[in-house]
């Protein structure tokens, strides 16, 4: 006698894929909304607001936060920015040259800084007066943290600047060629103009990353006229016993993080665009 073909039991027919989607959908928002809730009902919000948030500890952290921990931090910013920009694109250079030296000691270099946590290099530096008797950094705190800031970014940045240096087609540094330029003059006015275009929206994230590793300034010692947001934040939660200057100091940080990231994300949205 032949198989009948089986019918589905009533009410266990097969979902179908979208019903499905649905149902997870449903049970995931319901999960977040008991976890809100929860969080809701059993956070003690007086005491969070009451070591987090206090207005009157808040006020005390005006207006230095602004005209000397923010401003610091963007000198450290900025100056490390600048060194790590030159710097990497050198490096990029060596990396991508013919002779072999050049290419030995960028990825000795990138290797070494890529691999070392940042702040080993920072507590290297404060040794440095020591290992070299004598010796000082320029412009003596600033130097040191820009320095810092500068020789782990550099590694960072000469990978995106070598990607950024292939990515340029053949075929420019061909024409450039043709029309009698050297190959140093068409690297220079040809392919490290279109590099630099290329990397924008990456390097806008490199800067993004020197500006919150700037708190690692602090292990420099800093304090003073040359704190940074981290350290102000965190020697104002020392003096009141209560953490609502380092909140404050999140929210600097945030205030200028949040608007670079959002043009990071416009830039590499219309880098593909332009594809």
């Amino acid at each position: 006698m032949a198989d009948q073909p089986k019918t589905a039991e009533p009410g266990r027919a097969r979902l179908s894929p979208r019903k499905k989607q649905q149902v997870s959908r449903t049970i995931q928002y319901v999960v977040l909304i008991a976890a809100l809730v929860a969080v809701v009902l059993y956070a003690d919000w007086a005491s969070l607001a009451q070591n987090f948030a206090k207005p009157d500890v808040a006020r005390q952290a005006l207006p230095d936060l602004f005209t000397i921990a923010l401003r610091n931090t963007i000198i450290y910013t900025v100056g490390g920015f600048v060194f790590s920009f030159v710097l990497g694109l050198l490096l990029a250079l060596m990396r991508l040259s013919q002779v072999r030296p050049y290419r030995w000691i960028a990825v000795v270099y990138i290797e070494i800084f890529r691999g070392l946590p940042a702040l080993l290099i920072f507590l290297m530096i404060t040794f440095l007066p020591l290992a070299l008797p004598g010796f000082a950094v320029p412009f003596g705190t600033y130097g040191q943290g820009i320095l810092g800031l500068g020789l782990v970014g550099a590694a960072y940045q000469a990978e995106v600047f070598r990607a950024g240096l292939q990515a340029v087609p053949k075929g420019q540094t061909e024409a450039a060629r043709s029309l009698g330029m050297s190959a140093t003059r068409a690297q220079v006015t040809v392919v490290i103009p279109q590099a630099i275009r290329m990397v924008i929206p990456p390097t806008t994230n490199q800067f993004v990353a020197l500006l919150k590793d700037s708190s690692l300034v602090l292990f420099l010692g800093v304090s003073g006229e040359y704190v940074e947001l981290a350290k102000f934040g965190n020697d104002l939660a020392s003096q009141y016993a209560n953490a609502t200057p380092i909140m404050v100091a999140g929210v600097t940080y945030l205030i200028v993080t949040i608007p670079l990231g959002y043009l990071a994300s416009r830039l590499e949205g219309r880098k593909g665009r332009n594809r």
